[in-house]
């Protein structure tokens, strides 16, 4: 099978390459972004910050934004902060998953970054 890929249905296409069949897809949902960057914390280590807003909560949310905060260490994901489509706030720190009870962006940004601060201490 061949995939034509043109400038028009690019975003449609990555869409179906990216997306797992069990999550929805709305393609013509108008989000804003709002942030994405990279910092480096070491020189093994980078925090990825993304944060769009978003017309209407997503499902599992009850505040108009999507992010994903992320610490790369060694090429592994260690700490996620994300709210994912049907389950909602949450944070993923080593193997463990949680609930995260979103109040503010300031309050993501500053709990991720005590998290990472906290992880990056020398022990």
């Amino acid at each position: 099978m061949r995939l034509s890929v043109t400038q028009r249905n690019l975003p449609s296409v990555l869409e179906h390459l990216t997306t797992d069949r069990t999550v929805g897809i709305i393609s013509n949902m108008k989000a804003e972004l709002l942030m994405r960057t990279r910092v480096a914390v070491g020189e093994d280590a980078f925090a990825e910050f993304v944060l769009w807003r978003v017309p209407a909560p997503i499902r599992g949310s009850s505040h108009s934004y999507k992010y994903r905060l992320a610490l790369v260490e060694n090429g592994i994901c260690t700490v996620r902060y994300d709210n994912e489509t049907g389950k909602g706030d949450h944070r993923h720190v080593g193997e463990k998953e949680e609930a995260y009870r979103f109040t503010s962006v300031e309050q993501l940004i500053a709990d991720f970054t005590a998290e990472i601060e906290k992880r990056r201490r020398p022990r």
